[in-house]
């Protein structure tokens, strides 16, 4: 791994999408021109993915002038390559939050959880957006011992969250459900769901821009200056001048912000398509089109496409480079939940950048009073990513309990500082997915 690589060019050519199967299945194409000279605003926009779609969208429904710049296409990193699932509650178990910071503050933040399923749901719907939604996540545990903490854990949800969308798999259910014998039981999230992750971008994109906002595309932000009346940022080829900055790039913040760099780490997940597979093939392999995602800690994650294609994710890489060849380097975990995978032609494979923090929550931050930032998903940021755009622009509207919800967990920053950050993480995970190998 060289530090000196820049994630936005490492393993992309400017302004193309990762040659994808949902770059290939994308409803749209987009073709934003780039900022050009200098403009004035209300609030600017760094990045065009759920954030800051969403954050656009939400500001410019409530009257905001608002411009987002976007170093390459809408869409273009994480969420529009990720695995599609659209999940409920945070990252982290209600139980482990629980004794982070007690059962009221667990609660406010399992609601929070569900409002983000709400408000990506009612965009999906109130904007028409097309982008396959299909209901259900399957939570599979490869290890037998985790099962009775699973029943556990829905019984606790059921009783003391009073949420009645996910049930208990037994074992034999399970290999009913998935056509694989490496699983011994889970749960089923029915209030859960999975979509085309780029589709569900650019519909956001689109209805941003009808909105009102302005969008520019293949415009590299090169840094910002708060003055005495607002936010000068600086592109490639212009500035705009904001009262407000938003700070929507998650894994590749870069050197933008010093602050929220240090609380929130790029990681590498990649992914492959299949050749489409016939109805009783598909069916084989996930019988309910539900989105499967398992226990392991380099988690194996994969559902069917619309047209019936395996989209299997695993793998994780901790470098700014991609593997050589993704298609291989995914086969591998794909071939040990499903063997009778492993001749199937695979017709897509492709890497994404996502950010992780620390305690696996989200990291909201006021970097001043006029410049709010959010990331650091983990993983779970179809929704919640979505839904921290509205957070934000209630911020900006001057309601900011949500926000602030948020923002008051006080994540720690990665240990190490920006020269040794990157090799403890990297000690770290692959410790951790030794353990996966070895069962422990």
């Amino acid at each position: 791994m060289s530090l000196s690589l820049d994630l936005l060019t490492a393993n992309d050519r400017k302004g193309q999408h990762a040659a994808s199967y949902y770059a290939a299945t994308a409803t749209r194409q987009t073709d934003q021109p780039a900022l050009a000279g200098d403009t004035v605003c209300d609030v600017c926009v760094i990045g065009g993915g759920y954030t800051g779609l969403s954050s656009a969208l939400h500001l410019a429904e409530r009257g905001y002038k608002v411009v987002l710049l976007e170093a390459n296409r809408i869409g273009w990193g994480a969420s529009g390559r990720n695995g599609g699932q659209v999940g409920t509650g945070q990252r982290v178990d209600q139980t482990v939050l629980e004794k982070r910071h007690g059962l009221d503050q667990a609660k406010v933040l399992w609601q929070l959880g569900l409002d983000s399923m709400d408000v990506t749901m009612d965009l999906i719907q109130r904007h028409g957006i097309a982008c396959d939604y299909a209901p259900g996540v399957l939570h599979a545990d490869h290890r037998k011992d985790f099962v009775p903490e699973t029943r556990d854990y829905v019984e606790r949800l059921q009783s003391v969250y009073g949420y009645d969308k996910i049930r208990f798999i037994d074992e034999n259910e399970m290999h009913q459900m998935v056509g694989s014998p490496a699983y011994h039981g889970g749960s089923l999230d029915m209030g859960s769901g999975h979509v085309h992750p780029l589709n569900l971008a650019l519909g956001l994109g689109a209805a941003a821009e009808k909105a009102g906002a302005t969008l520019h595309e293949t415009t590299r932000v090169e840094g910002y200056e708060i003055s005495s009346d607002g936010v000068v940022v600086t592109a490639e080829s212009g500035t705009v001048k904001a009262k407000h900055l938003v700070l929507a790039c998650n894994g590749y913040l870069g050197k933008l912000d010093r602050k929220t760099a240090a609380h929130v780490m790029p990681i590498n997940n990649f992914i492959v398509a299949s050749e489409p597979l016939s109805e009783d093939d598909a069916k084989a392999l996930i019988r309910d089109n539900v989105a499967v995602a398992d226990s392991k800690f380099v988690i194996n994650y994969f559902r069917l496409s619309a047209d019936r294609r395996m989209l299997f994710g695993g793998g994780e890489s901790y470098g700014y480079k991609f593997p050589d060849d993704i298609r291989s380097f995914v086969r591998k975990p794909m071939c040990e939940i499903y063997p009778q995978l492993k001749d199937v032609r695979l017709d897509y494979g492709w890497g994404g950048t996502l950010a992780i923090t620390v305690k696996r929550m989200p990291y909201f931050s006021r970097v001043a009073p006029n410049v709010l930032s959010a990331g650091g998903y983990s993983g779970h940021g179809v929704a919640m990513a979505t839904f921290a755009g509205k957070v934000l622009a209630e911020a900006i509207d001057g309601t900011a309990s949500r926000f602030d919800a948020f923002a008051d967990l006080k994540l720690p920053s990665f240990p190490g500082g920006s020269n040794l950050r990157h090799p403890i993480l990297m000690l770290a995970m692959s410790w951790f997915a030794l353990r996966d190998k070895l069962g422990i």
